[in-house]
């Protein structure tokens, strides 16, 4: 397993299990709001999508040690915007964003940041990472399967659900 390969794989579990923690302090707040939560029973397939693709990637990427592209600096690139966006989805929607839905009743759907332009720019973002970092390391398996997986899971459950619950649908 390549040292590089290591301490990316390291940074990215630190920085999903600092988003859960983050997440559940909002929840924390909206809930102390009289917000509550719709699509609770479809939350556990979020996460094993998520350890899915993680367990894929140090299959494939550490364990087998996939030989990454000679072109790699493209995919890390790709990656490294991914994160200015995420933080920027995390910081337009400050204490309204989590891992979760959360509904906090008279609040108004927030149109800034990147959701002046986009419904789900944070479903974008992770896709594109589910393409990016397994691809960054050669691991074109993980890239296609969970790809794949996440988008359908996405399109068929999570933003109907989330949409109708923020009453998305009616624009």
């Amino acid at each position: 397993m390549s040292t590089f390969f290591v301490i990316l794989f390291s940074l990215l579990i630190t920085q999903r299990l600092g988003e859960l923690w983050l997440a559940k302090r909002n929840a924390r707040w909206m809930l102390a709001r009289g917000g509550y939560e719709v699509g609770r029973e479809h939350y556990k397939y979020i996460v094993m999508i998520h350890v899915g693709f993680l367990t894929s990637l140090l299959i494939e990427g550490g364990v087998l040690e996939a030989t990454p592209p000679g072109w790699w600096i493209l995919p890390f690139a790709l990656f490294m915007g991914t994160q200015v966006l995420r933080y920027w989805c995390i910081r337009s929607l400050g204490p309204y964003w989590n891992t979760r839905i959360y509904i906090l009743p008279e609040s108004e759907l927030v149109k800034k940041g990147p959701y002046r332009w986009l419904k789900h720019p944070n479903y974008w973002i992770v896709m594109t990472e589910f393409i990016a970092i397994p691809v960054l390391f050669g691991a074109y398996y993980t890239a296609f399967l969970w790809t794949l997986v996440n988008f359908t899971f996405l399109k068929m459950v999570r933003i109907p659900v989330e949409e109708r619950a923020l009453g998305m649908n009616k624009e």
